[in-house]
């Protein structure tokens, strides 16, 4: 195990409790107990209003469960950095990938107060493999990368993954090139995992009633934009669409979700 983040996590963090953040939320969304009444009102509210908000997070989460175990055991990866981590929950990327391959490395990022508060949750690994955090804001790929590479092995593949997070950099124009930004200073052969909601007039709006709270803005991504970021990569079967196709599993992909996205592989 590393652990790079004793000096980062020890410093008295203001979790901003009064006002509703993205990653409590998100876990207010899923049940969890890492929240505050902000986080939980704002929850309530989004399910009154837009009641696919929780199918969003669990489809969400189901889909980082089956990308990085198929990203593992079928095509070989070790390496992950994972973009916009949220809370610690049950089958983190590390714990997914470790249990498959125990020398899998991971680096988390994320520039939440709440999750450098429970980073320490992250840094669990087994003695073959590594994790590390970092608190950065994702428009820093400079220093995100050059923080990497002290746990990844920056000359050979590496999955990035975008989960539901792309969508707070809130000009599509922008999002797009700060994607291809990243995915330019990968090692041919790596992969990118994206996932983020589909717009829509109900999802814009939805989006709209969140931003209102106080808590960072959220923007969907139209078909176009997403498979922009992706330039230059190879997007297999079955392709960009809604995440609960994407090798469903015996139990079949369900009713489809608005969170939509894919896996993308840069030549080798």
């Amino acid at each position: 195990m590393t652990d790079n983040t004793e000096h980062r996590t020890d410093v008295e963090i203001d979790l901003q409790p009064h006002t509703a953040g993205s990653a409590r939320f998100w876990n207010a969304l899923l049940g969890g107990k890492d929240n505050y009444p902000a986080d939980q009102e704002l929850a309530e509210k989004m399910k009154r209003e837009f009641p696919d908000a929780v199918d969003l997070a669990v489809s969400t989460r189901a889909f980082l469960k089956r990308s990085v175990a198929h990203l593992v055991s079928q095509d070989g990866y070790r390496q992950f950095l994972d973009i916009g981590t949220g809370l610690p929950a049950a089958d983190n990327t590390h714990e997914v990938a470790q249990r498959i391959a125990p020398d899998a490395r991971i680096f988390y990022v994320d520039n939440d107060p709440i999750v450098l508060a429970h980073a320490r949750a992250l840094l669990t690994s087994t003695l073959e493999g590594a994790t590390d955090y970092l608190d950065a804001d994702l428009n820093r790929p400079d220093v995100i990368f050059t923080e990497a590479a002290r746990t990844l092995d920056l000359d050979q593949p590496v999955v990035l993954m975008f989960m539901s997070v792309i969508g707070h950099v809130t000009d599509p124009a922008k999002a797009i090139s700060l994607v291809q930004d990243y995915t330019s200073r990968l090692a041919p052969g790596s992969a990118l995992v994206m996932c983020t909601t589909l717009a829509s007039p109900d999802i814009d709006a939805a989006n709209r009633s969140y931003a209102d709270s106080g808590t960072q803005p959220y923007v969907a991504s139209t078909a176009e934009t997403m498979l922009a970021m992706a330039d230059g990569l190879t997007i297999p079967d079955p392709g960009l669409g809604p995440i609960n196709r994407w090798h469903p599993g015996p139990a079949g992909p369900g009713n489809d979700t608005r969170q939509w996205g894919y896996i993308a592989y840069k030549p080798a």
